[in-house]
């Protein structure tokens, strides 16, 4: 990262270099650490969504149930893709649904007992070998970096929501062929 910033600076004096700095490292971490984890969640006989669905569940506390709404928020997923998350995992034996209610129209998941077994096994090995990627860190530094982490999220964050609510509403039927 430090020779491209020097080589974009002698070849564009004034260009803003300094996000290179971070920005291309983050990508470049989360390109190692996406990758080292689909290999871990192979080895471990689980993909990286269905493992994601479990850890929703579980990490909600007994009974282990939450509405697909309730999900989506705390998976950070589209409704669409915990549909297609849970349909898959019911199609397993993993979860299951049930509809609830006065009327029967809400619906709640939950860890089925083969489901719990399958993350309780997979949890612990899991977090033990993205542990051991931190070896490097002292647990200062691992705070620290955890720390900065949070500031530049909640920064992005918070501009992302900013130019969503900037942003000019659609004319009605935009998108749509053959309307006026």
């Amino acid at each position: 990262m430090d020779r491209i910033q020097k080589a974009w600076l002698r070849e564009r004096p004034g260009t803003p270099v300094d996000s290179i700095g971070v920005i291309t490292r983050v990508w470049q971490v989360a390109k190692l650490l996406d990758d080292d984890r689909r290999r871990t969640m192979a080895r471990l006989g689980m993909d990286a969504a269905t493992r994601d669905l479990l850890s929703t569940l579980r990490r909600a506390g007994p009974p282990y149930r939450l509405t697909p709404g309730e999900i989506a928020r705390a998976a950070l997923v589209s409704p669409g893709a915990v549909s297609l998350r849970l349909a898959r995992a019911e199609e397993q034996g993993l979860v299951r649904r049930f509809k609830e209610g006065a009327d029967g129209r809400s619906t709640t998941v939950e860890l089925t007992p083969e489901g719990h077994a399958l993350i309780e096994r997979t949890v612990d090995d899991l977090l033990r070998h993205e542990e051991s990627l931190l070896d490097g860190l002292t647990t200062d530094q691992r705070d620290q970096l955890a720390d900065l982490l949070r500031v530049l999220l909640a920064h992005l964050g918070e501009r992302t929501a900013a130019h969503k609510s900037a942003a000019p509403p659609r004319p009605e039927g935009s998108g749509a062929v053959g309307r006026p």
